[in-house]
């Protein structure tokens, strides 16, 4: 059975600096090839993320990858000591990608066949995919029966009376069975995820093992940077008890991005995340982790995380984490509500990093939340925020009082060293030009704590912030670069 990885290169576009692979700042189409070789060959990652979601994707990704790197992966095999994950649309949220779904379930005993002609073996080089914004057990259980069913079943048909069976005809269809992962975003289905997984364990008989994903990023932005912390940390407690429960090794995976609003997950520090998540398996490395820093110190880091075992996750007392989220959340969308304006008109001059389409979120792109909130997405979010002087780590953290940081600590032990990271990012002077319940709220919180200011990124960020009261708009986008060249994140 293949190894469950520990680290997962991702194609998340919060890098500043261009990736050493690519000739342009925009990464796409065969460059995409060539950084899943890096991730596995240089970086000595697990696992790449392929994400088909929200772009025309490459279904010719093994042959590519075999075929362009032949003597690498002559000694390390595809499906075996590399793997790929495919994210795959999910058709219940996203309607209009649904039936890319169907194209990419058909190219996967196609990527076999083209395996086993190298190889000539029956080991698959893809045989797992991770279907987002999972709600319910149905979500995950309607593609690996449809996988079952429809791609792999077809081949006992004949199309004709006395006729062969397509398998004599085109060939088998392997492998015979998906994984499939469900990634959990909403607040609802985090808490649920332990129900939810549960019941497609079940569903499926799976008896070994399986992995699920929990979401870091959008549930920041949609809930508030603390809220997402306490809402992975419950659900992974959760898991773990689903685990002793079901008898099967159950591996959680994190979403987790360098800046502190996304995970705080940089190549520096990789042990601060390991203690933070200990019963996670495997780690997102996006591509700030990937591209920002030097490459001795992200190959260092993957080692140790690598190298490192999971253990049992931190202990949280759900009732108190639960009011702790729930006070966080209503105070973040306040203040939200008033910021709204200027993430959106600021979000326009964040760079791109990524050829793709724009992936649906909770608030996603241009999408109304319940309260008819319009936000981009959590790598512009932040982008914007932090560009403006204004880390949106401190955003609904005045709904807490003294018993309740206690009782974050209790289970947060990092709060106060990610949040005075944070806090070194934020310009006072800016927050004249923004509402004045941002103001007050924002330096009642930056007076609790000794930080250290960066004076380097003050100066910036007070430039952003002229060009775009004057609208002066010409540098904006260049500024908000070297903003983030400081910081080693775009957002």
């Amino acid at each position: 059975m293949p190894k469950i990885p520990r680290t997962l290169s991702t194609q998340h576009p919060d890098n500043v600096n261009n990736a050493p692979f690519a000739q342009h700042s925009v990464i796409g189409g065969e460059a995409e090839i060539k950084e899943a070789y890096y991730a596995f060959s240089t970086l000595n990652c697990d696992e790449q993320l392929w994400d088909c979601e929200g772009k025309e994707t490459d279904n010719y990704v093994v042959k590519k990858l075999l075929s362009e790197n032949p003597d690498y992966f002559k000694k390390n095999r595809l499906g075996r000591d590399n793997q790929l994950l495919l994210r795959v649309p999910n058709p219940t949220i996203e309607g209009n990608e649904a039936k890319l779904l169907l194209e990419i379930l058909e190219s996967i005993p196609r990527s076999f066949d083209v395996a086993r002609q190298v190889y000539n073996d029956k080991i698959a080089p893809i045989f797992e995919v991770a279907i987002p914004m999972v709600t319910s057990e149905r979500c995950p259980i309607r593609v690996a029966e449809y996988y079952k069913q429809f791609v792999v079943g077809k081949q006992a048909k004949k199309l004709f009376p006395n006729d062969i069976p397509l398998s004599k005809w085109i060939g088998e269809f392997k492998p015979d069975s998906l994984r499939v992962i469900p990634l959990f975003e909403t607040k609802e289905a985090i808490l649920d995820s332990a129900n939810i997984i549960e019941k497609f364990i079940k569903f499926e008989k799976i008896k070994d093992n399986q992995r699920v994903w929990l979401a870091r990023s959008d549930p920041a932005l949609n809930y508030g940077n603390i809220s997402a912390i306490l809402l992975c940390k419950v659900a992974l407690q959760r898991l773990h008890e689903t685990e002793k429960k079901l008898g099967i090794d159950i591996y959680p995976m994190i979403g987790v991005g360098t800046a502190p609003f996304r995970g705080n997950f940089k190549p520096t520090q990789p042990e601060k995340l390991l203690k933070g998540y200990p019963s996670v398996q495997t780690f997102t490395a996006q591509s700030a982790f990937k591209y920002d820093y030097p490459e001795k110190t992200v190959k260092k880091a993957i080692e140790t995380i690598n190298n490192t075992k999971r253990k049992k996750p931190v202990y949280v007392d759900e009732e108190k984490a639960l009011k702790i989220i729930d006070k966080i959340q209503e105070q973040y969308e306040k203040e939200i509500i008033v910021l709204a304006p200027y993430v959106n008109r600021m979000s326009q001059f964040v760079p791109r990093r990524r050829l793709r389409k724009l992936h649906i979120g909770l608030f996603g792109y241009s999408r109304k939340s319940e309260r008819g909130l319009v936000l981009p997405r959590a790598i512009t979010f932040c982008a914007s925020l932090y560009s403006i002087g204004l880390p949106p780590e401190l955003l609904g953290l005045t709904a807490l009082n003294d018993y309740d940081r206690d009782a974050l600590q209790e289970c947060y032990t990092n709060f106060e060293y990610d949040l005075k990271e944070a806090l070194g990012y934020l310009n006072k002077a800016n927050l004249e030009y923004l509402p004045d319940t941002i103001k007050e709220n924002v330096l009642k919180i930056a007076d609790d704590f000794d930080y250290n200011e960066n004076t380097a990124h003050n100066k910036i960020t007070s430039e952003i912030m002229h060009d775009f009261r004057t609208e002066n708009f010409k540098g904006i986008s260049e500024n908000l670069t070297n903003a983030g060249k400081i910081r080693k994140f775009l957002g």
